[in-house]
Formats: C-alpha cells, structure tokens, sequence
C-alpha cells in the first residue's frame, strides 16, 4: 500500500493522480475529507501530531510519502515540525515502510552557485533552520541503519491553485485576468520552478524504485531563467503586454502587517533577489527524466486552471 501523509495539497495531489493512473493500492491521510475520489483508494483522518493516530492509519504501507506542509508561521514549524518528523520516522520503523520525505531547499540558505544535493546546510532564516533540522534528524536514522528513507528536494513550484506558488498568483493569475503582473525580488535574477505535475510523477518513481533510497535526490525542473524571461512569456502565451510591477522588500514587511502569510515571507526575500539556481541533473540522468519546459507549462496552466477572463 502507498499511503500520502498531508493529501490534499498540490504535491500529494499529483502524486495521488500518478498511483491511480497506475493501479497502486492508495491511503490517504490528512485531517480533512479529500475530494479526490478511485475504486484503489482509501482516506482516513489522522493528526500528524499524534503518533498513535498516525501509527493506526498507515498501518499497512509499504511506502510512506510525506508530503504535508504546515502553516507559513515560524513558531507553528519550530513547535511541530520536530514532533512530526518523530513521529513519521518512528511509524516507518514500525510498519517496516519504506519513507519518501517531500522537502524544500530552505536549509541551504543563501547559495552563490547551483544548488545540487551535495550543498551543505547553512539556513540564513529560521524556517531554513528548523528545515535543516529535521533533515539532519531524518538522515542521521538513515546513516545509522534504522530506516530506509528519501529526502526528494524542489524548488518553488508552479502549476496549481495553491496560495504558496508565487509564479502562479503573481504573474499567470494576473495576466488571465488582463492585469499587471508581480514581481517578487529583482526581475534580473535567474531562479527556477519546479512543475507540480513533474514533482509528482517524480514523488511515484521514488516510490517505485527502492534502489534510490537512503539518499537526497532533487526533482526534475526546468533550467532557470531571469524574472524578465518569465513574464515576457507568460505575456506572450496570453497575449498581452509584459506589463508587471516588482515587489521588494519593504513593501513585503508593510503587507506582512496585514497579513501573516505574507509576513512570513519576508526573512525568505533573499531567494528572489539574488540568483537562485536548481540543479536536478542527477535525478534526470538516473531516471531518464526530462522536465516540463516553462513553455508547455505556462500553456498547460493558461488552458486549465488560469484561463484568460
């Protein structure tokens, strides 16, 4: 059995359709109903906090795959995240189950060159902090033995709905609309976004093969562009003028007043003013895996979720 801890988001949404598609035997886990619905699957409501409601619901699993994310608040990720990454550990030990950890790349801070899977950690925020370390926690369990477990790293993403994907919101949202776009950081910089249906058809050859685990593996995305390169395409796929406002940093702080979301994203600003740079080489190589490029995604999503007003 496959079970996805925190379904329901885009991750472990696209995940879930790759299982389907290819008959596995599927548990979803959150605390609310999911709306995704196969004769292959299951849901149960589990707390992640709460290691005997975990335990009882992934009884079973041959893989586990943790996707969840937590509130975008510093002090809910320094208070939960330890909590839950003892719990999944100590559940994957007991069902003898195979763990898939979804992870970001807030750990490595600021990186003046290409991020790959050999980057050391060196958070400059706290959420990178807390996310190094419960990655430190996770592969010192592997490096001991005690579990058989992937740390599977993205970028920031695109290609859903999802209130965290800036790329979406900022930029392909607005543009459906005939508005502005947004900018966040400095337009001249590279970065790059990993396509959410790529991740999870990554997330399902993990599951698939256990000969990668016990290992870091970064996503398959596409190679970066400048902000500038971004908007004139979407402008081009929507056929307007790359019209877009850029959002620096004290504006953020002033938003973050009003809104705790965003103010969470302020100690995060330096991703998107200086270069930002995803390298997936490895996991391309290893499974033959070429990304969605920029192009077809952006077009994917301009007939789909963000079609032209």
């Amino acid at each position: 059995m496959h079970t996805i801890l925190g379904a329901g988001g885009p991750v472990a949404n696209a995940l879930t359709r790759e299982l389907i598609n290819n008959n596995k035997t599927i548990r979803l886990i959150s605390r609310r109903q999911v709306a995704i619905k196969a004769d292959n699957l299951t849901w149960q409501k589990a707390d992640l906090l709460n290691l005997g409601q975990l335990s009882a619901a992934t009884k079973g699993s041959e893989v586990i795959y943790m996707c969840a994310g937590l509130v975008y608040d510093v002090k809910i990720w320094q208070e939960q995240w330890p909590i839950i990454m003892k719990n999944i550990i100590a559940v994957a030990k007991e069902h003898k189950a195979r763990l898939i950890f979804f992870d970001n790349v807030y750990m490595y801070g600021l990186v003046n060159s290409p991020m790959t899977e050999n980057t050391p950690n060196n958070p400059n925020s706290e959420k990178g902090k807390v996310r190094a370390a419960i990655a430190e926690t996770l592969m010192a369990e592997i490096k001991a033995g005690n579990i058989q477990a992937t740390i599977a790293r993205a970028p920031d993403f695109y290609g859903t709905d999802s209130t965290n994907a800036f790329l979406d919101l900022m930029v392909l949202s607005k543009y459906a609309k005939g508005e502005k776009a947004q900018w966040m950081g400095d337009p001249n910089k590279l970065h790059n976004f990993i396509y959410i249906p790529d991740a999870g058809r990554a997330m399902y050859l993990l599951g698939q093969f256990p000969e990668s685990d016990n290992q870091i593996w970064h996503l398959p995305t596409a190679p970066v562009m400048t902000g500038k390169q971004f908007i004139e395409m979407a402008a081009r796929i929507y056929g307007v003028k790359p019209k877009y406002m850029r959002v620096n940093k004290f504006m953020l702080w002033l938003l973050g007043l009003f809104n705790k979301l965003i103010a969470g994203t302020v100690e995060m600003y330096y991703q998107t003013d200086h270069d930002y740079i995803f390298d997936s080489s490895k996991f391309e190589k290893a499974f033959n895996f070429k990304p969605t490029s920029y192009e077809d995604g952006i077009r994917e999503m301009s007939e789909t979720i963000y079609k032209p007003e």
